[in-house]
């Protein structure tokens, strides 16, 4: 976030980190509202998916498309550029750093005349104990 930007954070706003956070794993902002509400929060889901790609663009929260275009969020739990193996079936999320994919990225931008290039890659499959 811009350091010159300073946003107010509301108690809904830590609420949704918080819930974010204890979910470990990728989850729609709709799954996030149905938890939270049956946790007994009175937070809008409107306010969730304002404040899930508030956590994404400040960087506190990654965002993943599934298969069919959804938005997934988790807690970020890593301040520097990474991708992620994600278990198609639990959901469970390993943080991984991938050099050669970085280098792979620059060359091919460069190679086509883009700078400023972004990229995410994640890798789904199966985690050791959902394929056993």
């Amino acid at each position: 976030m811009n350091t010159e930007t300073k946003r107010r954070s509301t108690w809904q706003q830590a609420a949704i980190r918080e819930a974010l956070g204890e979910v470990g794993t990728f989850i729609s902002a709709q799954q996030l509202f149905h938890r939270m509400a049956d946790e007994g929060s009175s937070v809008s889901v409107a306010t969730i998916y304002r404040s899930l790609a508030r956590l994404a663009e400040d960087g506190q929260a990654d965002v993943h498309l599934d298969p069919d275009g959804q938005q997934l969020f988790r807690a970020c739990d890593t301040a520097h550029h990474h991708h992620h193996l994600i278990c198609r079936e639990c959901g469970a999320t390993v943080e991984i750093s991938a050099d050669p994919v970085e280098r792979w990225a620059r060359e091919t931008a460069a190679e086509h005349g883009y700078v400023a290039e972004s990229h995410v890659i994640d890798i789904i499959g199966l985690c050791p104990d959902c394929a056993r």
